[in-house]
């Protein structure tokens, strides 16, 4: 009797090397933990999306966090595909109804790391020294720590930055330190920023698994998958980022760690210029782990003041 064709597991990806990095990962650690798959029924599926195809112009300009997602959950919810693999940092803190983030894989290092051909470590850097990034909370933090540098928006995926680094389009950068050694790269970080200097982004360093909520099916398979430590850190960062309504356009820093059965979490939030900063610390037993966020949240937003605020929403 011919046996039945067993379905495939389709996972959508962005078609960036790290994407598809993270997602091989996935895909390894779905057959690893289910002896009944093998490689051949587990298909990544790339999904070109708006924010890897308009790099000329800030994110906060063409519409945030949301350009790296829509594309893949618009083809999550028509069922194109099963799941969807995401730098948890890139989330926006709504999801399209009917759509959950089941899995948190375990974090890998948050810091941010440095690179430069000119210096050892940013504090080395010359006065004048051009830093490309395009995260808004790294640019914020190092004209904090360095006013005398020039930082200019310095958008793509890891290796055109990279590219362009080598090419002197700028004489620095700073990268996830997670992503680099995912691709194998760590060795290019000349230096890996302690968080009391640069504090990384809520969930950075963490990969998560998307699915639509009533797909029974794919929530068994992930459930092997999901880091408690991880996802409870999860909870907390984004609990805080919901809570300060943060996007793009919000310097926001934050780092979840835990001690046992407590988790401690640091947050700041920034002018864009740097000039102005105010950070919380809140702890508590990792039942409560998302209101910690909310707590830390809510501080901030007593700490900053509704001007604060309105002003970055206004840029």
């Amino acid at each position: 009797m011919t046996q039945p064709a067993k379905k495939m597991i389709r996972i959508g990806s962005r078609g960036s090397r790290l994407a598809l990095a993270q997602s091989e990962l996935v895909k390894r650690l779905l057959v690893a933990a289910h002896p009944d798959l093998d490689d051949q029924e587990v298909e990544i599926v790339v999904i070109s999306t708006k924010g890897d195809r308009i790099l000329d112009r800030p994110l906060a300009e063409i519409g945030g966090k949301g350009l790296f997602t829509e594309e893949i959950e618009a083809q999550l919810m028509d069922g194109s595909i099963d799941l969807a693999v995401h730098s948890l940092k890139d989330m926006p803190t709504a999801l399209p109804a009917g759509l959950e983030l089941i899995a948190m894989l375990e974090r890998e290092d948050p810091r941010d790391a440095f690179l430069s051909d000119k210096a050892s470590q940013l504090t080395d850097l010359p006065t004048g020294a051009v830093v490309g990034t395009a995260s808004l909370r790294r640019q914020a933090q190092v004209r904090a720590l360095r006013p005398d540098l020039k930082v200019v928006t310095f958008r793509g995926n890891v290796q055109t930055r990279l590219d362009k680094l080598k090419r002197g389009e700028v004489d620095a950068t700073l990268l996830a330190l997670a992503g680099l050694k995912r691709l194998g790269l760590a060795h290019l970080a000349q230096e890996i920023l302690d968080p009391a200097v640069m504090l990384p982004a809520a969930a950075q360093g963490i990969i998560t698994i998307e699915a639509r909520s009533d797909n029974a099916d794919i929530r068994a398979r992930l459930a092997p998958l999901d880091h408690r430590a991880s996802h409870l850190c999860a909870l907390a960062e984004r609990a805080l980022l919901a809570t300060l309504d943060g996007s793009c356009r919000t310097p926001i820093a934050a780092l979840a760690t835990l001690d046992g059965e407590r988790l401690h979490l640091t947050a700041k939030v920034l002018s864009p210029a740097g000039d102005v900063s105010h950070a919380v610390t809140c702890d508590g037993p990792t039942s409560d782990a998302a209101a910690i966020g909310a707590a830390a949240g809510r501080n901030l937003l007593r700490l900053a003041g509704a001007d604060f605020f309105a002003a970055l929403k206004a840029m």
